[in-house]
């Protein structure tokens, strides 16, 4: 594996929840990460932080090459970077479907050129896997691209549906265990680690140009874009971080019972996945739903004990 792929692989530890822990068997470890590169690495291409955006596009074959002068630290990409990533974005696509076409016909396809997308082919032939989930996390890097606010929280809700909620489902699919009633649970946990993010990283994604804060909810707190830029955090700020934590809440709430609908190691890793969420809501809180002053992060501990009360429970 080249260095670059290796760097987007070590981001895993960061993550509120854990990506691939140790209890696992070896192949459902080797599965997760794989999605995980994926993901990480679309992720990667779409917000600009590839280690070597140069050296990704030629090995996609993106004639693109990245600006000359890189965007600044703070501030939306320059139009000449919007259409870079854009670039990239289209490649990875590209690549994703030599997964497929090397899934299906070994020996006769061209094999995928990154060595992140090379890792899903196994998965595709073990699992059964299709290309939706994975195009759809593309999808959302290329709305990321040309949609900077949401006017409702339905139009972030459907945000996440491109975003978060097909990683779920592919841990579904790797574990053999898809229903249509564990797929809607999956969507309401996965929609709500996704809004807890974007609660952490307001300060984050302000300084790339992006709001999460749907702006009806801005207006009916009276809060102004100007505000969410402050160091710290007024008292309307919180009042609508609290509203926005709450709303996650009820979606983890809903979801929650995912996790009694399996048993094992697999329970564990929903478990641990649904702790993540919550631990994360109890940083927020924590911090008195100033996200403003500095990242919340969740404490592993809180996290762990969190985790082994959902497995207990089942939900």
């Amino acid at each position: 594996m080249n260095p670059s792929a290796g760097q987007t692989l070590d981001k895993a530890g960061a993550e509120n929840f854990p990506v691939a822990p140790f209890f696992l068997p070896a192949a459902w470890r080797d599965d997760l990460m794989a999605v995980y590169g994926f993901a990480r690495l679309v992720d990667d291409s779409g917000d600009g932080d590839l280690a070597d955006p140069a050296a990704t596009a030629a090995l996609l074959g993106v004639e693109r090459r990245p600006p000359a002068t890189p965007s600044a630290q703070s501030g939306p990409p320059s139009p000449a970077e919007v259409s870079f990533r854009l670039a990239l974005l289209d490649g990875l696509e590209h690549d994703l479907d030599r997964v497929f076409e090397t899934a299906l016909h070994p020996g006769d396809a061209e094999p995928p050129r990154h060595p992140l997308l090379g890792a899903l082919v196994p998965l595709v032939d073990r699992h059964g896997l299709t290309p939706e989930p994975f195009r759809r996390l593309i999808e959302a890097n290329r709305v990321d691209q040309t949609t900077v606010r949401y006017a409702s929280y339905d139009d972030l809700v459907g945000y996440c549906t491109l975003s978060a909620d097909p990683v779920g489902r592919l841990v579904l699919a790797i574990a053999g265990v898809s229903t249509p009633e564990r797929i809607a649970l999956s969507d309401a946990i996965c929609t709500a680690l996704q809004l807890v993010e974007h609660l952490q990283d307001v300060a984050e994604d302000l300084s790339r140009g992006r709001i999460y804060l749907p702006a009806e909810d801005l207006e009916r707190f009276g809060v102004s874009e100007e505000e969410l830029a402050e160091p710290t955090a007024t008292g309307a700020v919180r009042e609508l971080i609290a509203f926005e934590a709450e709303r996650a809440r009820t979606l983890l709430d809903r979801g929650a019972p995912l996790v009694g609908t399996v048993r094992g190691r697999l329970r564990l890793l929903l478990a641990g996945f649904t702790a993540g969420g919550y631990a994360a809501l109890a940083a927020v809180e924590d911090a008195g739903y100033d996200v403003l002053a500095r990242q919340a992060k969740p404490d592993k501990r809180r996290l762990a004990a969190k985790a082994a009360a959902i497995f207990a429970k089942g939900r």
